[in-house]
């Protein structure tokens, strides 16, 4: 159920693309400076099955990122070394976003990361326990966006009922499962409108 005003409780949110820059641009970087084309990593992922395996194993935790590095280098041509590591140079937070999430949770509200992880050791922990009540990591948990599992752990681990609970993230195809349960769903494409939509359901200002 909603608040008693009438507005959500509950914060959940992607953290690629919704509290970083978009990292999709940082891919597309990449592969410029290797010489591809820009999307060729979106590609290869859309059109290749057996490598959109190797991306699901990889983010539910059951493929080691080196072993990911060395099976996704061939499909771009590229050198496996720290490549998830390159993949993301050009990611960087977004202050804006990260401010918003500490000061709903600083208003009362409860607040929860559900991300589908590339390797699990580039979140920083420290910011992670200053942000959220709880953490769902898909490659700790064994379960990745869209399986409608993770938005239900997502609540779970916050306390809550999905139905009191707003979902963001960057990927418009991981926001039906969250709104089948009963979650508010909010589509991140730049921090001013996220955080204006934000306001009006949890009823608290942001800014």
């Amino acid at each position: 159920m909603g608040s008693e005003n009438g507005k959500y409780r509950g914060l959940l949110v992607d953290w690629g693309g919704v509290l970083t820059s978009d990292v999709f641009v940082s891919f597309r970087a990449f592969c410029e400076l290797e010489g591809l084309q820009p999307d060729a990593l979106g590609r290869i992922f859309r059109e290749d099955a057996a490598c959109r395996d190797l991306l699901i194993a990889f983010e539910t935790g059951a493929l080691p990122e080196e072993d990911f590095e060395v099976q996704l280098a061939p499909y771009l041509g590229v050198r496996a070394p720290r490549l998830v590591d390159r993949l993301f140079a050009g990611s960087a937070p977004d202050d804006r976003m990260l401010e918003a999430v500490r000061r709903a949770r600083v208003a009362g509200v409860r607040t929860g990361l559900v991300s589908n992880s590339w390797g699990t050791r580039r979140y920083p922990r420290q910011v992670l326990a200053e942000l959220f009540d709880g953490v769902v990591i898909s490659g700790e948990v064994g379960i990745r966006k869209p399986a409608p599992a993770i938005y239900r752990l997502g609540a779970e681990r916050v306390g809550l009922d999905p139905k009191a609970c707003v979902f963001v993230d960057d990927l418009p195809f991981n926001l039906p499962p969250a709104a089948e349960l009963g979650m508010a769903t909010v589509h991140h494409r730049a921090a001013d409108e996220t955080i204006g939509e934000l306001e009006r359901l949890l009823g608290v200002p942001l800014r």
